[in-house]
This record gives C-alpha cells, sequence and structure tokens, in this order.
C-alpha cells in the first residue's frame, strides 16, 4: 500500500491531480519523482503536511502518513521519532535530514533506509567532527523509496542539486551553466547557447564555467565552419545579413546553401565540439580530394583552408597519451576547508581543453567521497562521458559510481586510479595546476574579506545588531506616475552581490502612483513566500533559494512613510523581528522603526559606505527592469491584449493587410481567410 501510495504521489498514476504540479527531479522506469505541495484534500497521497507550532500563524500536524514523504514537525517527540523509524522500510532509496527550521541539511542514499535513519538518531553516532555537527543539527527526517540503488542515485544527484544542501559537497556558485545547443531535428539548425538540457531531441555540449570561453570557442569554429546563429524571426525573413558577407554564416535564408551540405556542415561542427579532429580532418581531406577530382576548384580551396586551420589547432593540442582512447582525468588541491578539483578532457591522446570547480561542503570529508561527490554532481550534467575517467585516488562506491555512468553514457564507463607511468604523472601534474588555481581563489577570497569584514562590523554596531549581517536584502520601486511599476530586490551576502538571488516584481495589485502600497506588495509577495516556505508549501518553487532564505537585515529605499508601510506587512506576517530600516535619499539619513530621531553616519564610513551601495544596486536593478517593461509595453500592440492572437497569427494578420488600421477595416469572412479561426476573428473584430 506505500509502495502504491508513493508511486501516485511521485507522479506515475496520470489521474492524479497534482502529478504535474511540482518540479521534476528525476525518474526512470516509467516513474518520476516531483518536489511539490499536492493540491489539499486528497485523502489517497502521503502530502508533505504544513506545520507551525508557535507564532501567530500556529497550526496543528495532521496525521503521520504511512510511507513515502514524511511530513517536518517542529515538536518531534522521542517516541514519535521511534514510531516513524519503525515504518521506514528495509529498502534502497534517499533520505532527507532536516534542522529545527525545515531547512534541508543533508541528502543522503541507502540500500537499507531504515538502519541508515536510525544511525542518526542514536546517540554517539558521528565518527568526524563534520559527520557530528551534522547529527547534532538533524531534528527530522524524510525518505523517498526507489526501485534499486543506482535509481537511488540519480534522485539523489537531483535532489543535490536542488535543494545544495550545508553538509552535502556541491559545486561553489552552482548556476546554470552555459551548454551549446545544436538543433540537429531541424533543416537548417540554429547553433547558440542554453541554461538547461531538455529532452528535445536536440545535441547539447558542455557545460562550460566560463561563458567567455565557449563564446570564443564558437567565434574560432564560425571562421572554420560558418553556420547560423539568429533567431527564427530573422531568419524568416529570407534576407542574408551581414553574417553571410564577412563569410561567418553561409546564407541558408536565401537558400545559399542546400539543406544537405548544411547537415553536412553541423555534423563537421559536432565533431569538433567532440574533440574529434581526427575524424574531422579524415572527412574534410576526402572532400577535397574528390572536389579537385571534380575540377570544383572553388571548393577544394575551401576544404584545403578548413583543413589546415584545424590541423593547425590539433598541433597545439598537447599530446599526453600514445593510447587514441578517450579519457577525463581528475585531481584536486585541498588547503583547510578548501577544495579545488581541476578536469582535464583527453580525446585521441589529446587535451583538448580543461576546467576547474571550487567545492563547497566538502570540510573533512575523506578523498573517496569527496571524488564521490564530484562525480555524482559534474557527470549528473555532463553532456559527454568518456570511456574511462582517471582519479587520483579511489572513490567510494566505485562498481556503482561505474554502473552510473555506464547507464548515463549507455556503453561502459570504467574508472580508474593509475599508480605509476604516464598517466599518474599527468594526474599529478593536474593536481598541480588545481593548487595554483586554489592558490589565487584563496588570494582573492582574503582581500575580499578583507574589506567586507569592516564595512559589515561598522555597520552591525551602527544599527546596534547583535552581530554583523550575513544576509541584507534591500527593496526599491521604479515607476512613472504609476506606469510599468516595478520592484526590485537585490541580495548581498558577507557584503558581496548574491546576484542569483536578485528578484524584480511587477506590480500587479496597486493601481496609480502609490509607492507605500507599491513597497507593501512587494514585501507581501516576498515574505508569504518566506512564510511558505518555512511551513514547506513552497520551498521547492522556481527562485526558492532566495525566497526561502531569511534575510539578517532589510533595507528599504525611502524614508519614514516608506519604512512604516513596510513595517506594517512585515508585523501582519510575523517577521518584525527582522531588523529593518529605511534610507532616505536626500541627506542620507537611516531611519528605524522604534527610533524618533534618524541615524546619521559619516558619508564616508565603511558602514554607510556598503549601505549606500546596497541601495545603489537596488536603485540600479529596479529601473533596468523598469525600463525593460516599459519598453515591452511601448512596443506592444493592440493585437496583443486579444485573446487567440500570438505572435504568429500576429506577424500573419500584418503580412495579410499591411497594417493595423487595415486589419480593423477587415471583415470577418477576410479574417478568416487570412488563416486566423472564426471565432477568434469575432473576438478580433469587437476588440478593435
Amino acid at each position: 500500500m506505500a509502495r502504491e501510495l508513493t508511486d501516485r504521489w511521485m507522479g506515475s498514476d496520470p489521474t492524479w491531480p497534482g502529478s504535474g504540479g511540482g518540479t521534476v527531479v528525476g525518474g526512470s522506469s516509467g516513474r518520476y519523482w516531483a518536489i511539490t505541495q499536492p493540491p489539499w484534500g486528497l485523502a489517497r497521497q502521503p502530502a508533505v503536511v504544513p506545520c507551525k507550532t508557535s507564532g501567530p500563524h500556529a497550526k496543528p500536524c495532521s496525521p503521520l502518513p504511512t510511507g513515502g514523504w514524511l511530513p517536518s514537525v517542529t515538536s518531534l517527540a522521542s517516541e514519535t521519532i521511534r514510531r516513524r523509524l519503525r515504518e521506514v522500510p528495509d529498502s534502497p532509496g534517499v533520505y532527507l535530514l532536516r534542522d529545527t527550521g525545515g531547512q534541508v541539511i543533508y541528502v543522503g542514499k541507502a540500500l537499507r533506509l531504515r538502519d541508515r535513519l536510525r544511525a542518526y538518531f542514536t546517540a554517539g553516532y558521528g565518527q568526524t567532527a563534520r559527520t557530528a555537527e551534522l547529527v547534532q543539527r538533524v531534528y527530522d527526517f524524510e525518505f523517498v523509496k526507489t526501485a534499486n540503488e543506482v535509481e537511488a542515485l540519480v534522485l539523489e544527484c537531483n535532489l543535490i542539486k536542488h535543494y545544495r544542501p550545508r553538509f552535502n559537497i556541491r559545486l561553489k556558485d552552482d548556476k546554470n551553466y552555459l551548454y551549446l545547443k545544436l538543433p540537429v531535428t531541424e533543416e537548417y539548425p540554429r547553433v547558440h547557447y542554453a541554461r538547461r538540457i531538455l529532452d528535445d531531441g536536440a545535441l547539447y555540449f558542455g557545460p562550460y564555467t566560463s561563458a567567455q570561453s565557449l563564446r570564443s570557442t564558437v567565434k574560432s569554429i564560425r571562421q572554420l565552419l560558418p553556420f547560423r546563429t539568429c533567431s527564427e524571426d530573422i531568419f524568416k525573413q529570407h534576407k542574408v545579413c551581414l553574417d553571410f558577407h564577412i563569410r561567418r554564416c553561409p546564407g541558408p535564408c536565401e537558400g545559399r546553401i542546400s539543406g544537405e551540405d548544411y547537415g553536412a556542415r553541423m555534423r563537421e561542427v559536432a565533431l569538433f565540439m567532440e574533440g574529434r579532429s581526427d575524424v574531422l580532418t579524415k572527412q574534410l581531406r576526402q572532400r577535397m580530394n574528390l572536389a579537385a577530382d571534380a575540377l570544383d576548384f572553388e571548393n577544394a580551396a575551401r576544404y584545403r583552408d578548413q583543413l589546415m586551420a584545424i590541423e593547425k589547432i590539433a598541433d597545439r593540442q598537447k599530446v599526453l597519451t600514445h593510447s587514441r582512447d578517450d579519457h577525463d582525468m581528475i585531481a584536486y588541491a585541498r588547503e583547510g576547508r578548501d577544495v579545488y578539483i581541476e578536469v582535464a578532457y583527453i580525446r585521441q591522446g589529446k587535451m583538448v581543453g580543461h576546467d576547474g570547480h571550487a567545492l563547497e561542503g566538502a570540510g573533512e570529508a575523506p578523498e573517496a567521497e569527496l571524488l564521490r561527490g564530484f562525480l555524482l554532481l559534474y557527470y549528473g550534467s555532463a553532456t559527454h562521458i568518456p570511456r574511462s575517467v582517471l582519479l587520483p585516488g579511489a572513490v567510494e562506491e566505485p562498481e556503482l559510481m561505474a554502473d552510473w555512468l555506464s547507464q548515463r553514457r549507455g556503453r561502459p564507463v570504467s574508472l580508474e586510479v593509475p599508480v605509476r607511468g604516464r598517466k599518474r604523472a599527468l594526474v599529478q601534474q593536474l593536481a598541480g595546476t588545481a593548487q595554483d588555481e586554489l592558490r589565487q581563489l584563496r588570494i582573492q577570497a582574503d582581500y575580499d574579506r578583507s574589506r567586507t569584514e569592516p564595512m559589515l562590523t561598522a555597520l552591525a554596531s551602527a544599527l546596534e545588531l547583535d552581530e554583523p549581517p550575513h544576509r541584507i536584502e534591500c527593496y526599491d520601486i521604479s515607476n512613472i506616475q504609476g506606469e510599468s511599476a516595478v520592484g526590485a530586490m537585490v541580495v548581498f551576502e558577507d557584503g558581496r552581490p548574491r546576484n542569483d538571488h536578485y528578484r524584480s516584481f511587477r506590480i500587479r495589485y496597486t493601481p496609480g502612483p502609490n509607492d507605500f502600497a507599491m513597497i507593501q506588495e512587494v514585501l507581501r509577495r516576498r515574505f508569504e513566500r518566506l512564510e511558505n516556505a518555512q511551513r514547506r508549501e513552497d520551498s521547492t518553487e522556481v527562485g526558492d533559494r532566495s525566497f526561502s532564505s531569511r534575510p539578517d537585515l532589510i533595507l528599504i529605499d525611502g524614508g519614514r512613510g516608506q519604512l512604516n508601510a513596510a513595517m506594517e506587512v512585515l508585523e501582519d506576517l510575523g517577521f518584525a523581528d527582522i531588523p529593518t530600516f529605511g534610507l532616505a535619499k536626500e541627506r542620507e539619513e537611516l531611519f528605524a522603526a522604534d527610533r524618533a530621531e534618524p541615524i546619521i553616519q559619516e558619508h564616508n564610513s565603511p558602514g554607510m559606505f556598503l549601505v549606500q551601495r546596497v541601495r545603489d544596486e537596488a536603485h540600479r536593478f529596479a529601473i533596468t527592469h523598469h525600463r525593460k517593461t516599459r519598453s515591452r509595453k511601448a512596443l506592444s500592440s493592440p493585437l496583443d491584449s486579444v485573446e487567440g492572437i500570438g505572435p504568429a497569427r500576429k506577424r500573419r494578420l500584418l503580412r495579410t493587410f499591411g497594417s493595423l488600421q487595415a486589419i480593423r477595416e477587415a471583415s470577418v469572412q477576410e479574417l478568416v481567410g487570412a488563416g486566423i479561426p472564426e471565432r477568434v476573428a469575432v473576438r478580433l473584430r469587437e476588440l478593435l
């Protein structure tokens, strides 16, 4: 029964009303996992039940379900824990550990869930300082059963990426890295950048941590093998652009190249991106010879130039092994709690590139655990997995990791630890590169810390805070007489901008120029998300990493009026305990709700400098999004407000009738003749 309930809640039952309402994080064999709050009122699913036993929004917890995901309870008695542990199955699965605040602090996998979870609630568990600290913070748990251990490994990988738990090894600044996307299913594929891999039949290359490096690579490829990068709208104009004239595009929009030849070009691009230059040069040499035999000397010369350029690039690639196999080589450097990992890509015996990653959460983790954590995260999103991976040491669960990699690749993958010879020397050389990179990162981190720590300390002293704020959020409103109004939220952590946590809000419910009401709308929407996240109803929506984080300090761009308006919302939602201040622009005065007089600081004081920097960044971010909103509105058409008229039909109408006035004068029959459904044509006539 528990398996059935879990399967339904996981989404394998298409009749379940909530099966498409969450964030899908993994699946195989027809089963998918979605992190979501199921629709309330369904009796048959083991829902994640919102609980809160204190504060103005207290509510009792619902009865415990019998399997699947268990609710987070903020007042667990030891007997309740023991009862819940008895319900945990003795099967493979994934478990999530939470602290008293409901935050996921660790995601793990186990062959026997019951034994592993019991260990966390057994006195004396924890063999290392890192494990002991984790155990000390554990307050609640959840689990998901899986069919086997490999399936559990897949889910573990996706949940770590989703939650970024504090005690898991994770990639630092793990934003969505860039991929190069090649939609091979199209007749004339457009090569472009992507942040996510979709199941759309396209080829993806990456991930690339450096956008600049990827763009430089694409620029080099276009010089050798020109291809289109224009959008579909531009392509459908059927006119060549500047790229054609400077020989960066073969001009498929005007039919300057056949679909067959363009497809061959894209296969060459794919070979180049895979590092298989030997196959590419062999193909180009064959085409050059065929063109020369056919007396097509123009194309023969073009193939010759491409061949020479590719061979020149291949000659610059360092020959590392006499083997012609493909490998990835991994090495790392470690200083204290800082870890930096280098990955070198060996293709056909040559190093075609390398990439580096700083790790978080490694702490005192042993080498085997560290390597397992990195392999899980890195190859969980990699688009190309070689036949073998060279490691500096043994990895945890080597057979399971090799099985998982083989499953992802579709062919066998081996994990090797060279102990002598050329391969061992190469791994050690790569470790030296990682050591140099780590040293540079530590120098930069020390420099940043030396600048920000005095500012945070001075700010805490000036505002009489208990300790320097780790997370500062600042809010600003931008509008022109209430039009195109937007709110902005910027985040600084440890004195530095956290750009991936910035959020913008389109003002929806406040008519007219009312800054006070607008700031209230923004804060209500933001802190309702925080409240819901704490109640575990909303913690997995897009943007949860920012909205589910509680700020240590709130800054409002405005004076006493804006501050008072903000405090009304914070008091209503139960967040009035967060230190909140308003910053007036005219005299750069700070206002506090509990102080009659403003806080006046020297303009050149470190604390004031940080406050001004945060406020200016919020203003910049708000202005930028206001301008974008205003531009979109200025470029909008009355056709955009007609239900059933999208971009394609709008273009068709304008091509057919030539102008908006002509569309207004057209009859329903004429609109239908232009390819518009009759009901949409009637609605269009009524609105225009």
